[in-house]
């Protein structure tokens, strides 16, 4: 499981700085030119704080490895993180418009892989909690 939550934090590492390039690549300053102030600032500010999670995440797996594997507090955790995965591949099938990938070659291909990057994640959590 040592090397499952490495491959983890650097996934989640690169999951995070890829939040950098968001504004730019999804056009946020057309796309939410017709939002209020407040709702422009919301997508910015959550998408800091959701990339700060993921990275300090990924650092939380990197770096306290062993206690994640070998502590209640470790299992524990694990189970929440494997919970707040599962959540997010449903959402992958279930929230996320079919419209958005389907027929897009590229869309598709991060649509899936994102998938099982999700399902990697909770089964690897899941797996740490019933260990």
């Amino acid at each position: 499981m040592e090397v499952h939550l490495k491959i983890i934090g650097i996934l989640l590492l690169l999951l995070a700085l890829i939040h950098i390039i968001f504004p730019k690549y999804f056009d946020w300053e057309k796309e939410l030119s017709s939002l209020s102030l407040v709702n422009k600032q919301l997508m910015h500010v959550h998408t800091f704080f959701i990339a700060l999670v993921v990275f300090m995440i990924g650092i939380f797996c990197l770096s306290c490895t062993d206690d994640i594997i070998r502590t209640r507090l470790g299992h524990n955790t694990a189970l929440g993180l494997s919970v707040f995965w599962g959540i997010r591949l449903i959402f992958q099938f279930f929230v996320y418009s079919p419209k958005l990938w389907k027929g897009k070659l590229l869309e598709t291909i991060i649509h899936y892989l994102f998938a099982v990057i999700w399902t990697y994640f909770t089964v690897v959590f899941f797996l740490i909690y019933n260990s």
